[in-house]
């Protein structure tokens, strides 16, 4: 966030500089005439180090710094305290400096006149376009406080989510970095020693050994990682690079949901994230076209951001979710079937949380199932790392104690 600085005199008519951190400098002079009672010509602050400036910048605001905020504002809002003086209370006590900046933003904003909803519209970086659809939605309905409620549960059952697959995937990968360590170390520096014993017996060396040995060589030497390491930087950027692009993003999204043991579980996640997101927007008085254009912007797949978007063109001609959706394809016939049951019943809101219910148990079974398939691989692909580098060092052995008898 920039700083600007401007000439302000206080209510005794003492002058002074002062500086201030805002989006812009209409907002910086918004938030001084609240304060000094003059405010002279706002000027940007010119470019300096400041490392409370660097730890914004490196700081971003999680789902939980959101959940915490959202449920202690709607304690407060319920409690009947002001606006303006619940956004006072949190950015004092909010421990993350970046939303701790944008609480102040907003606060002086709403100060003005401004929406709560279209004032958060101005900090992208801390409340998504998810969260400022059902603040806004939330105000014209005069239920902020519910609806706060409602996201906070929207963003822990998120949370929940994430960690659920963070956590189980955990232990197998750090069981691959440390088989990788093992690897090259055994590689680099047992396999020499060897090489030295070998070379002083003189005898034919097997293929898998002079292979180990010439591994070892090449990993010793400083030539191999010159062009090793920037090929790897390389495909990385390449991937990258092609996952920005409209079609790439599209093939490799397709990719991971038919890759194998993670393809079932992505798309299980994607289901179970779009119907909580889309009950919850319903449930909280948001437009179904705003719910759809939000789905499909959060979606996280760009494969069913296509079909949000295809079947939203055919409900703006009157058409219903369920079969939009259902002629995509992309949709499992479950989810499909229960939507269609919302519809007819009047009570999608409430079908679309069960169905997020039953989904998000489905990737937590999915979630278990993967963990336990991949921990015995792990192990036998580090047995196996292991297992060649010794049995290129002691086949050697074998020939030469056959040799010797």
């Amino acid at each position: 966030m920039p700083t600007f600085v401007a000439e302000v005199k206080d209510s005794k008519g003492n002058a002074k500089k002062q500086k201030i951190d805002a989006t812009s400098a209409e907002q910086a002079l918004m938030m001084l005439q609240n304060q000094y009672t003059s405010v002279g010509q706002v000027k940007r602050s010119g470019v300096s180090f400041s490392l409370s400036e660097l730890t914004e910048r490196l700081t971003s605001v999680s789902v939980k710094d959101k959940a915490v905020f959202s449920r202690q504002f709607a304690a407060m809002v319920n409690a009947g305290v002001a606006i303006v003086r619940c956004l006072s209370i949190l950015s004092d006590q909010c421990p993350n400096v970046k939303l701790k900046k944008s609480l102040v933003g907003i606060s002086a904003e709403v100060q003005q006149g401004t929406s709560l909803g279209d004032s958060m519209r101005k900090y992208p970086e801390c409340f998504d376009k998810l969260y400022v659809a059902m603040v806004d939605a939330g105000e014209i309905g005069g239920v902020l406080d519910q609806v706060l409620n409602r996201l906070a549960t929207l963003l822990e059952n998120m949370q929940r989510l994430a960690n659920q697959i963070k956590s189980a995937m955990a232990y197998p990968t750090a069981v691959g970095f440390i088989a990788v360590l093992v690897f090259f170390a055994m590689t680099m520096f047992l396999i020499p020693v060897f090489a030295a014993v070998f070379e002083e017996l003189g005898t034919e060396l097997p293929a898998l050994t002079q292979f180990m040995l010439f591994l070892s060589g090449q990993f010793r030497s400083w030539q191999f990682w010159i062009v090793i390491i920037p090929t790897i930087a390389g495909s990385i950027f390449g991937v990258k690079t092609y996952y920005k692009l409209p079609q790439g993003r599209r093939q490799i999204d397709g990719l991971l949901l038919k890759a194998p043991l993670i393809g079932d579980l992505n798309e299980k996640t994607a289901v179970a994230r779009f119907c909580r997101i889309f009950g919850t927007l319903t449930r909280s008085g948001v437009p179904i076209l705003s719910c759809l254009d939000i789905v499909r912007d959060t979606a996280g797949n760009q494969v069913i951001a296509d079909s949000i978007e295809a079947a939203k063109a055919e409900i703006q001609q009157g058409g219903m979710i369920s079969v939009a959706l259902e002629r995509e394809g992309v949709f499992p016939m479950l989810a499909i079937q229960m939507m269609s049951i919302g519809e007819e019943t009047g009570e999608l809101d409430a079908m679309m949380m069960k169905v997020a219910d039953f989904y998000e148990d489905e990737v937590e079974q999915a979630v278990k199932a993967l963990t336990s398939i991949i921990e015995p691989i792990m192990m036998v692909g580090v047995a196996a790392m292991v297992g060649v580098i010794l049995l290129s060092m002691y086949l050697p052995m074998f020939k030469v104690f056959d040799e010797l008898g």
